[in-house]
């Protein structure tokens, strides 16, 4: 019960990123695209991937698979995030929402090969 009340919290958190990429089509702002090298096309990619993945985290009650397909794609494009904000000199501060993510997602995946 915990682990899909777990999976609801970095669901619901990281869908609203993900839908606000999607409805902006991938424009966060020319200053943010230029700090970080991301085009247009690739933000609406990682909004459709953050959204999915959020949305099968949300459904995780439903069997593992869905965690371990969430987490993933979430972890993808978190992993990707972190290394941007790094690359820009960022720093933990500036990527440490990303790592609070990334490492909720990685902890719900690795739980799924335990034994129950």
């Amino acid at each position: 019960m915990i682990h899909y009340l777990f999976n609801a919290y970095i669901g619901k958190n990281m869908i609203e990123g993900g839908l606000t990429k999607v409805e902006n089509e991938g424009q966060m702002g020319e200053e943010f695209e230029q700090e970080f090298n991301v085009k247009p096309e690739q933000m609406k990619i990682a909004g459709y991937f953050e959204a999915i993945g959020s949305l099968f985290l949300l459904a995780s009650f439903l069997g593992k698979s869905f965690t371990r397909i969430g987490s993933l794609m979430i972890s993808s494009v978190l992993g990707v995030a972190i290394f941007k904000h790094l690359k820009a000199g960022h720093g933990y501060e500036g990527s440490k929402n990303a790592l609070k993510f990334f490492s909720l997602s990685l902890l719900s995946f690795v739980e799924t090969f335990g034994k129950k």
